[in-house]
């Protein structure tokens, strides 16, 4: 993989790189890991998006497996247990917040049939390809990203601030930020 050339926010992170070659902008339509995708870049908020990738696997079996139709259910001693679980982000608001967005995700996937056909309209159904030269060059929000944070606060989301909305639409390959010359930048077309 190291002959591959590729953007250089992994530099030489063995999880970042895997990530980057495997998942980051692969166009995603699967409600569990639109769930997933948005949980982690949550608790990425004020972080490094390595620490998460670190601690992603301890996240997975601490809010069981990411699934929302249980984590919406979560009690007091549930969020204690989470409080004082060494292996995630210890954060009580960002905890709270990832039961308050299972429950309006499932409202999301109530209204819409799922939450894949809700969130592409913020993008028209197509991943939106910046061309990207150079990273210094690489929004942090765009006017999609500040339509999905808006709409999704309105519906009771918590920690999806533009930004936020921002990484997860790279994440989830509704924006193409790979670099124009990076072996992955033409994944939405695979």
């Amino acid at each position: 993989m190291k002959d591959k050339q590729r953007c250089p926010w992994p530099a030489n992170h063995t999880l970042a790189i895997e990530y980057h070659d495997t998942e980051w902008g692969v166009p995603l339509h699967d409600d569990a890991r639109h769930f997933e995708f948005i949980v982690l870049d949550s608790f990425q908020a004020g972080l490094s998006w390595n620490t998460i990738l670190n601690k992603r696997e301890n996240f997975r079996k601490a809010f069981d497996n990411f699934d929302y139709s249980v984590i919406a259910d979560y009690d007091e001693a549930k969020i204690e247990a989470l409080m004082h679980n060494e292996g995630i982000i210890r954060n009580r608001l960002k905890i709270l917040a990832t039961i308050t967005n299972a429950r309006a995700f499932m409202q999301v996937q109530k209204e819409f049939g799922s939450f894949d056909r809700y969130i592409w309209q913020f993008t028209g159904g197509k991943t939106i390809d910046h061309r990207i030269t150079d990273m210094k060059t690489t929004p942090v929000s765009t006017s999609e990203s500040d339509a999905m944070s808006k709409d999704l606060k309105k519906r009771g989301f918590k920690f999806v601030g533009t930004t936020i909305c921002y990484a997860y639409m790279q994440a989830a390959g509704m924006i193409n930020d790979h670099l124009v010359s990076c072996f992955r930048h033409d994944i939405s077309n695979e």
